[in-house]
C-alpha cells in the first residue's frame, strides 16, 4: 500500500517538474507592456464607445481630438469635466498605453 502512494506521489512530482518553467519563456505579466486597446475596452468604452465617438454622459468624441500624446495622457491621468481621473486606477505605463491607443481612434483629416 505504501509503495502505491509513493509511486503516485513520485508521478505527480515528475509531472510538476516536467511542466515547470525555463529561462527561455516569454515575459511575465509584470514585464509585459500594457495593452492600451484592452485597457480602453475595460475602462473607456462605456462612455466613449468602441470607436471613440459614442459620447455617452458628455464624453468627448475622441475621433475629433486634437490633443497631443502628452495632453491626452494628462486628461486620462487627471480627468476633465465629467471624466473621472484614472491616476488611482491605472499605472503610469497603462495610462500612456491608453493615450497611444486613443491616438489611433482619430479620423484622418
Amino acid at each position: 500500500m505504501f509503495m502505491k502512494y509513493w509511486l503516485i506521489s513520485l508521478s505527480i512530482f515528475a509531472f510538476v517538474l516536467a511542466c515547470g518553467g525555463t529561462a527561455s519563456e516569454p515575459q511575465t505579466m509584470a514585464e509585459a507592456k500594457p495593452d492600451g486597446e484592452k485597457i480602453y475596452k475595460i475602462y473607456c468604452v462605456a462612455c466613449h464607445g468602441l470607436y471613440g465617438d459614442m459620447g455617452a454622459s458628455g464624453a468627448y468624441n475622441l475621433q475629433g481630438s486634437k490633443l497631443s500624446l502628452e495632453e491626452a495622457t494628462q486628461v486620462i491621468l487627471k480627468g476633465r469635466n465629467a471624466m473621472t481621473a484614472f491616476e488611482s486606477l491605472l499605472k503610469e505605463d497603462e495610462i500612456k498605453a491608453v493615450a497611444k491607443y486613443v491616438m489611433k481612434l482619430r479620423k484622418q483629416q
